[in-house]
């Protein structure tokens, strides 16, 4: 199995996972950016940094 094998089904279920809200709640979904917009680029960085080790936790207990 070749990286590209994993890569693109890898991608394909973070869009789906990605417009799963948009689609069943899309109001729920603009207040969650509006008030995103409000944060300070430390509080975007660090809810990507917690989003990014979740990600990797679960890929390594996923082995």
């Amino acid at each position: 199995m070749s990286l590209g094998d994993v890569w693109l089904p890898a991608l394909a279920l973070m869009l789906v996972m990605e417009g799963v809200l948009p689609f069943l709640a899309p109001t729920a979904w603009r207040d969650t950016f509006s008030r995103m917009i409000q944060f300070n680029n430390g509080q975007v960085r660090f809810m990507g940094l917690i989003s990014m080790l979740a990600g990797l936790a679960l890929l390594y207990l996923s082995q």
